[in-house]
């Protein structure tokens, strides 16, 4: 298990997103408040933001708790980005403590970051997996969530809308293996994510979006998505719908 999140809006500095509320993505690591499934994410972490000179996003991935990284924390103070996503790491019994296993996964102009863990790994990987995506090397990557990054990627090439896809990726793992499907995904303009057997909340003011496993602060203007549901976002507005 793990915890994640994403922003979309006005330019913040990474240092803002992660570190500076009282229950941020830095404090989650040692000290998670709704974490149902282990207590920790100590296994690595990964930061992913947009720069408006290029498509692909830039991307920061340790195999180590965040707050061991003090170099980070420094270089978040003056890095800003409108759009995040970010993950700390509870890594799934049977998968290594690897950087290539760290979210966000990375794709062509995508993020992607899966919170949960898939029971039957080999059913999920020969179901939903394949064909590997070609170019996208972390479909390849030893941790369960890679084969459900290699189904989103190849509905995304196809076209396919980032929570549609997102969508399509949990029925299609679901139908072979019980599991914890909370998918989270960016193109640089749009949020999407699913809310399959873990917690997700969202604060939207009008100008930004706000997605995180869990409540950043105490401040009012979280609203928790429902379980089975897809969100997408675009920093004006969102939209939840069930997951089919």
């Amino acid at each position: 298990m793990c915890r994640h999140l994403a922003y979309l809006g006005p330019a913040r500095t990474l240092h803002e997103l992660l570190y500076a509320t009282p229950h941020s993505l830095h404090t989650q690591s040692y000290a998670p408040r709704e974490q149902r499934h282990g207590s920790v994410n100590a296994d690595g972490f990964g930061v992913g933001w947009y720069h408006p000179d290029r498509a692909e996003p830039v991307r920061y991935r340790r195999a180590m708790p965040i707050w061991a990284d003090a170099s980070f924390a420094d270089v978040a103070r003056v890095t800003r980005s409108t759009c995040v996503v970010a993950a700390v790491r509870d890594a799934t019994v049977g998968f290594a403590v690897d950087e290539s296993c760290a979210q966000p996964l990375r794709a062509d102009t995508w993020l992607f970051s899966h919170n949960g863990a898939v029971a039957d790994y080999e059913a999920v990987a020969d179901v939903v997996g394949l064909p590997l995506p070609s170019g996208a090397l972390e479909a390849r990557a030893p941790v369960d969530s890679a084969p459900l990054f290699a189904m989103a990627v190849r509905l995304w090439r196809k076209g396919e809308e980032l929570g549609s896809a997102l969508a399509a990726v949990v029925a299609a793992a679901r139908a072979v293996s019980p599991g914890r499907y909370n998918l989270l995904a960016s193109d640089g303009h749009t949020l999407a994510a699913t809310v399959a057997g873990d917690t997700l909340y969202l604060r939207s003011d009008g100008e930004s979006v706000l997605v995180a496993s869990e409540p950043l602060d105490d401040a009012s203007g979280w609203e928790r998505v429902p379980d089975n549901s897809v969100l997408t976002a675009s920093a004006t507005g969102h939209h939840v719908v069930p997951i089919r």
